[in-house]
């Protein structure tokens, strides 16, 4: 990587004794279910006083990956399930780099958060006759635990009520549409205490928020790719914010694509659920063969980069750009999955009568923000939750509907480390208080590049080669693209945040490229044609930090032990 994608610790100049000052015990960056959970948890009342939190979501509440999310939730809350069945489902998708201790944690607690949703009125789908909750069933899961809303809009529904409950909690203050630039430490040597962010709201413009614990929860980074299914706002700001204040990010090689997104030209690449083929859909080739029964046992509800690395090799053997999904075998498909129904009609398709053309597209950062059982990383003061982490919980490829699981579980986990520390006297007195920091980055004289061009081709790039199936010649020429593109980007000031965004896609896009030549094999949703097999030296997560050109690696057991 060039020396400025390491050099650079702050992306504007600023004085923050010159800027308008916010003080709070939590400041949650994100309003997804991590974030939104997250601050309810850390403005929970001890002794009497609520927690002071201040939760940030740089887009409306809308616009998050949660918000998005059409699939369900997993959890263990029937008699005929158990908890050592979702762990071993986990498990297995994970490809022998989940961490167990996480995944116990994770299914066994989430049990519990599920309960608390129902106990807070969420509206599960439920069985017209019985008034049952209804389950489904989704990609690598031997059981029925998937629980939805509304069929298609279970992460609508999930943001509505925690969103309903975040803005009745007293304590707890939302700024919508105000991006977060960085975190802030007292000096730039490794181990600085995050002591709060700089921010920039679309109204009020600069302001230094302080605060004695970060939480970072800010989502994803499908963005990267020129073929996504996340909103417009995953921008992987979290990972290049925390790494720029010396955070460890581990296993950015393994990005999720999932397999079954809309196909048409001109179209966003919009979701058709994974829950579509657990009632039944198939996958059909360009002569009408169902191919997967030929790849997996589970079929179409093999993990998801068995599906997306078949679909894709299918296309390449007969052409074309696409499958197809075959709804027509399920029944009051309209009532079941109303959101998916009404984005076909849009099309001119009906799911009854008509094949659907689907590819795969990125879904989901598996890599992230290293962090532990309640949320810390090995920078003091700043916690991170949900997609932006890496716990070890997810291994080498996220298991279906265990995303909006890990928000709840982690979210809780952190907020309530967060409370605690507010009202620890040692944390009083270490965080939450302004510190003199100068920004002082010089205007650039080197030649400049349209941003838009930029953010079009490292999309463009990263899909081509960094996507679902990669080579290392591709993987270093990507490299040097980045390595370009940094030159003359990371080296400007500028004051509006899709160039800010532009920057941190450039930022972890290096990253992805980066990680990902240095894993030589194929593993979960890393697929490497010059490795197509996992090796063992790999079975281990690959820790990378600002100003290291080689990652450090530890054990699959060895990750979810990151606190400071």
């Amino acid at each position: 990587m060039h020396p400025l994608f390491d050099k650079r610790r702050y992306l504007i100049p600023f004085r923050s004794s010159l800027l308008p000052q916010i003080f709070t015990d939590t400041l949650v960056i994100g309003g997804g279910v991590a974030g939104l959970r997250a601050a309810i948890e850390a403005a929970a009342s001890i002794k009497g006083a609520p927690g002071d939190v201040i939760l940030l979501s740089k887009s409306a509440f809308d616009a998050t990956n949660t918000a998005w999310a059409q699939g369900g939730i997993a959890a263990v809350l029937r008699d005929d399930d158990s908890f050592e069945s979702h762990a071993a489902d986990t498990i297995e998708a994970g490809a022998g780099l989940c961490d167990e201790r996480a995944v116990d944690l994770m299914v066994e607690e989430g049990a519990q958060r599920i309960r608390e949703l129902i106990d807070w009125n969420i509206r599960f789908d439920r069985d017209k006759k019985s008034g049952e909750l209804h389950t489904g069933r989704e990609g690598g899961h031997h059981a029925s635990r998937v629980y939805h809303a509304d069929g298609d809009a279970t992460g609508r529904e999930l943001q509505r009520l925690l969103l309903e409950r975040a803005r009745a909690t007293e304590g707890v203050r939302i700024f919508e549409n105000c991006f977060s630039l960085d975190l802030i430490t007292p000096t730039a040597e490794p181990g600085s205490p995050v002591r709060g962010a700089i921010t920039h709201h679309s109204r009020y413009g600069l302001q230094m928020i302080w605060a004695k614990t970060v939480i970072l929860a800010s989502g994803g980074a499908g963005q990267l790719f020129r073929e996504t299914t996340n909103p417009r706002g995953a921008t992987a700001d979290g990972v290049a914010m925390a790494y720029r204040a010396g955070a460890t990010i581990a296993d950015m090689a393994f990005v999720q694509f999932h397999p079954t997104t809309l196909y048409l030209p001109g179209a966003h690449r919009a979701l058709i659920s994974e829950a579509v083929r657990g009632e039944g859909a198939h996958l059909l080739d360009a002569s009408g063969l169902r191919f997967m029964t030929e790849v997996h046992e589970l079929a179409e509800l093999a993990p998801r980069d068995i599906v997306s690395r078949a679909i894709i090799r299918r296309i390449a053997q007969q052409g074309g750009s696409h499958v197809w999904l075959d709804c027509r075998g399920i029944a009051n498909f309209q009532d079941r999955f109303p959101g998916i129904h009404a984005l076909l009609r849009r099309f001119e398709l009906d799911p009854a009568k008509d094949l659907i053309p689907v590819h795969p597209a990125a879904h989901y950062a598996v890599g992230g923000v290293r962090a532990d059982e309640v949320g810390r990383t090995d920078v003091p003061g700043l916690l991170a939750a949900g997609e932006v982490t890496c716990t070890g919980f997810h291994g080498a490829n996220r298991l279906a509907s265990n995303s909006l699981l890990e928000g709840l579980v982690a979210g809780a986990r952190s907020g309530r480390h967060a409370r605690e520390r507010a009202v620890d006297n040692g944390a009083a007195t270490n965080g939450g208080h302004p510190a003199q920091v100068v920004s002082d980055i010089r205007p650039s004289d080197q030649g400049e590049i349209d941003l838009v061009d930029i953010r079009s081709s490292l999309r463009s790039a990263m899909w081509r080669n960094v996507g679902i199936d990669r080579v290392g010649p591709k993987l270093r020429d990507t490299q040097e693209m980045f390595d370009f593109w940094g030159r003359y980007t990371l080296d400007k000031i500028f004051d509006e945040p899709e160039a800010w965004e532009t920057q941190n896609l450039l930022t972890v896009g290096a990253l992805v490229a980066r990680a990902a030549e240095w894993r030589e094999e194929s593993r979960g949703c890393h697929a490497r044609s010059d490795f197509n097999e996992p090796r063992a030296e790999f079975a281990v997560h690959d820790l990378w930090r600002r100003g290291r050109p080689t990652p450090e690696t530890v054990g699959r057991d060895e990750l979810f032990a990151a606190g400071a």
